[in-house]
């Protein structure tokens, strides 16, 4: 292997800054595409969107979601993306700030407006990873959290 998991997927994850968000209410599924910043310390994707928004309404009526990152290749071999499950919540207060100050770093043209942000700390990791192997698989799962962190 390339390196340990946390270091493959955390790597991966910090190259990127966009993921698609699933969320579901009713059992109706709605997909959102979001820009994020991921705080390694906190283990939270950490991305805006208004209340207003149709994603952020189900969010609220159900904070279950799940997400992917994916890196947009024609090559086989060179595929890779993780999909993640997790809890949503609206950050507020002393997370708010330490999320903010993070988001306007990789970001900050989003300086222009007071954000609302929302953080999601994953519960299930997968990555796909075809440099180690045609579908080679990650997983990380929170009751195995040495296994990732």
């Amino acid at each position: 292997m390339a390196g340990p998991p946390k270091k493959l997927i955390t790597d991966f994850i910090h190259k990127h800054h966009i993921f698609t968000l699933a969320t579901s209410v009713n059992n109706i599924p709605y997909t959102s595409t979001c820009f994020y910043v991921y705080i390694d310390e906190l283990r939270m994707f950490v991305f805006t969107t208004d209340f207003e928004t149709r994603h952020a309404s189900e969010m609220l009526a159900q904070p279950h979601v799940a997400g992917a990152v994916a890196l947009e290749t024609s090559m086989i071999g060179k595929i890779q993306g993780v999909q993640f499950t997790g809890l949503s919540v609206l950050l507020e207060g002393e997370m708010y700030e330490r999320a903010n100050s993070a988001y306007l770093r990789k970001f900050p043209i989003a300086n222009f407006k007071k954000l609302v942000l929302w953080g999601i700390k994953p519960d299930f990791i997968k990555m796909t990873h075809n440099r180690l192997g045609f579908g080679k698989k990650l997983i990380w799962r929170e009751e195995n959290e040495n296994e990732f962190l």
